[in-house]
């Protein structure tokens, strides 16, 4: 049986407690918060113990894994004590809001030989598995043009709601937030980005950082894409990637693939929702902050155990979070100076 300890039990929290409840042989051990009485009313709710403060948590035995649901800002700080009590690491997105401070993490968690994961869920989607296997199967030939697209609402309510969000130190803007998730994606399937342009505003919301950006992207293989990214786009649309080849195209949206249409003998031109997709017919989380599916949390929170059981890297490690971080950190920079950046290799 493997324990689970939650630090910060704010909304995602909530998702994480439903994750680990779903997969057999695992169970909640233990939470904790920095806002008086929060970890308590969370434990009742959920069965699970209380403890003060992170010392506490990190004390027990029973803790194997540790959930890092706290501001962004703050996933290294308490990523680092946790790996350096010997526990495992689940970190929610994005892995910080710094390089320097994922670079700390990710050497913490080398030096005390724990595993690391940062939370990129879609990865194990339906739709997205379905997409990397034609992709690594060569169905879409050479990859010429990505597309990323996340087009949420959110109401200045939602940036009021915590000192935190909205800030450069502790969140970021629309697009480590919320576009977070599809620039993974499409970093997993087109591969390393060598140079992004951008331009970022802040439109719809009083908040010190962007609420709309907007990137062309040239990859190391010489394909081409775009990232858009907004929380001002009412009333909230699916996630979206777009992949073309010299051989097709797929079209994914929250998940499920909607449209793909290859040359080779792998597949006719399809239409329409995928019965093997995922996505609610409402707008989900592109509307509501706490509307996620919890299946592909638990997905990858089994992922996580059976790297540490079988002594592997998890699927999606501290350096898939590094690297999605880093464009968009070069995102931030672009709008910033009005030049292309380059990436490192």
């Amino acid at each position: 049986m493997s324990g689970f300890g939650i630090v910060g039990t704010g909304v995602i929290a909530g998702l994480h407690a439903a994750a680990i409840r779903a997969l057999p042989g695992a169970r909640l051990a233990a939470v904790t918060d920095v806002v008086p009485g929060a970890a308590g009313t969370f434990a009742a709710a959920r069965g699970c113990a209380a403890e003060p403060d992170l010392d506490a948590l990190l004390a027990r035995p029973d803790v194997d894994v540790v959930c890092v649901c706290v501001p962004s800002g703050l996933h290294a700080e308490i990523g680092v004590r946790a790996a350096q009590a010997g526990k495992h690491l689940a970190v929610e997105k994005p892995v910080d809001v710094t390089l320097a401070a994922a670079d700390r993490l990710i050497e913490a968690a080398r030096t005390a030989g724990v595993a690391l994961t940062v939370i990129s869920q879609h990865r194990f989607d339906p739709g997205l598995v379905e997409l990397k296997r034609l992709i690594d199967a060569g169905a879409l030939g050479r990859l010429v043009l990505g597309e990323a697209s996340t087009k949420w609402y959110r109401t200045q309510g939602y940036y009021d709601s915590a000192a935190w969000r909205g800030t450069w130190a502790m969140d970021g803007g629309s697009l480590l937030n919320q576009g977070v998730h599809y620039v993974d994606l499409l970093r997993w399937c087109m591969g390393p980005v060598a140079e992004v342009t951008a331009v970022c505003a802040t439109q719809a919301h009083q908040v010190e950082v962007e609420d709309t950006a907007l990137a062309v992207v040239r990859f190391s293989s010489g394909a081409v894409g775009t990232i858009m990214s907004t929380t001002a786009a009412y009333p909230g649309f699916p996630q979206r990637l777009e992949i073309t080849g010299t051989g097709g195209t797929v079209i994914v949206e929250d998940g499920r693939i909607t449209r793909r249409a290859l040359t080779g003998p792998d597949d006719l031109d399809q239409e329409g929702p995928e019965e093997t997709g995922q996505g609610a017919a409402g707008p989900g989380a592109a509307a509501d902050p706490a509307a996620v599916e919890v299946a592909s949390h638990a997905a990858q929170l089994a992922d996580l155990l059976a790297a540490v059981e079988q002594g592997r890297e998890p699927a999606v490690d501290g350096q898939a979070g590094r690297d999605a971080l880093e464009i968009i950190c070069a995102v931030y920079e672009s709008a910033r100076t009005g030049l292309t950046v380059s990436l490192g290799s």
